[in-house]
């Protein structure tokens, strides 16, 4: 971000990304279905449904009550924006 924008300051900067990322917690937490980013991806919350859960060496159960899952989906974009990336060669210093 800080190439694209030289005026902006590291601080502000990270106050700007962790004001985005508080958002979609909030929107998420409120009990919006998604929160979907253009061009980079969708976050979501998926519910879990209670499930059993065995610890073998002692043969006890323990029971896993129902919760909440985060979840996130890259866009088509990002993962090919991503894939490029992996067939670079690397440069030195960078």
């Amino acid at each position: 971000m800080l190439k694209r924008f030289p005026s902006l300051s590291r601080r502000e900067a990270a106050r700007l990304v962790k004001c985005a990322l508080d958002e979609i917690a909030d929107a998420l937490s409120r009990g919006e279905e998604s929160v979907k980013l253009h061009e980079f991806g969708t976050f979501f919350v998926r519910d879990r449904s209670s499930r059993a859960d065995g610890e073998p060496p002692t043969g006890k159960g323990a029971s896993r009550g129902r919760r909440r899952s985060l979840r996130f989906k890259p866009s088509h974009r990002l993962r090919e924006k991503v894939e490029k990336g992996q067939t670079r060669e690397p440069t030195n210093g960078s």
